[in-house]
């Protein structure tokens, strides 16, 4: 069977809308109608004109967008991708951060659970975390679960007390790069502008020429010849389409595993019996609404 015609196929006759984040494989981002940044596929999952959506991402993404369009249907092919990260920052732990902190707000990176950002102030992802921050009125923020993206918002905005929760949470993928990574690839690859995500370590970030989502990375990768990228490295594929005239170095080690759980068999089969439905409990998707549609609202 061609699963990518059969995939096509089928969501042109259910009027399905197919989201990819730029992380998946390949063959699923080929397929899908729109591949980004989480902030890019929350906003696209919240104006959706379609009622029957399909995020190829990890759950938490799944979540965020039906947190935003409760009336639509969403699927998840793979409902066990999970994200280690978010699974760092519970409910319970916001809650405590918050009482020993005279009620600071809190901003949760979008990498947590529908859970967790319904006990939170406001959302953000990689793209926007520094904005987000910057828009609170109070000095003192609690961040979380992401200890490195908070460490590189505090470089940003030195006025701010930024306390992150837990402390040392952070994604395993990006975690595994060291500063002595970026030195060799800078021998290695001397002409070549070297840009990390800012999920990576201080250290690593400070030795870098540019920190950036991967959204910023799919922006501005265009105006240089030659990149070393450090992320996960499933981000080649979008920025070889785009920038074909352009030289790209990742390390294909690189892998998140959760977000290579889909694939197109998954994907035919979520669209074919429409068994994946995400559903978040209206008691948790009302606040957790709240947190999401406040950080879209900052960053327009």
């Amino acid at each position: 069977m061609n699963y990518a015609e059969e995939i096509r196929k089928l969501a042109k006759e259910k009027g399905a809308l197919i989201l990819a984040h730029n992380y998946q494989p390949t063959e699923i981002q080929d397929v899908a109608d729109i591949t980004g940044d989480s902030l890019e596929l929350a906003r696209k999952a919240k104006d959706a004109k379609e009622n029957l959506i399909v995020m190829c991402g990890v759950y938490f993404m799944a979540e965020t967008a039906k947190i935003l369009s409760p009336e639509k249907t969403v699927l998840c092919p793979r409902t066990d991708a999970g994200c280690s990260l978010a699974d760092q920052l519970t409910p319970e732990a916001v809650k405590q951060a918050k009482k020993q902190n005279f009620n600071a707000p809190f901003v949760v990176y979008v990498n947590s659970t529908a859970a967790t950002k319904a006990e939170c102030d406001i959302t953000c992802t990689s793209a926007n975390a520094a904005d987000i921050v910057r828009s609170l009125e109070s000095s003192t923020v609690l961040f979380g679960p992401d200890s490195n993206l908070a460490e590189w918002v505090q470089r940003q905005l030195p006025e701010k007390i930024i306390i992150p929760v837990p402390r040392g949470g952070g994604c395993p993928t990006h975690c595994k790069f060291t500063a002595e990574d970026v030195i060799e690839a800078r021998k290695k690859y001397p002409k070549a502008t070297i840009i990390c995500h800012p999920e990576c370590s201080p250290e690593v970030q400070v030795e870098c020429d540019l920190v950036g989502s991967t959204g910023y990375m799919m922006r501005n990768c265009g105006d240089k010849d030659e990149w070393v990228i450090i992320t996960e490295s499933g981000i080649l594929h979008p920025l070889q389409k785009k920038y074909p005239d352009k030289i790209f170095h990742v390390t294909e080690s690189a892998i998140c595993p959760s977000m290579k759980f889909i694939s197109l068999e998954d994907l035919y089969i979520s669209l074919r019996d429409g068994t994946t439905k995400v559903e978040v409990p209206e008691n948790i998707s009302s606040r957790a609404r709240k947190a999401i549609e406040r950080m879209i609202e900052v960053s327009k």
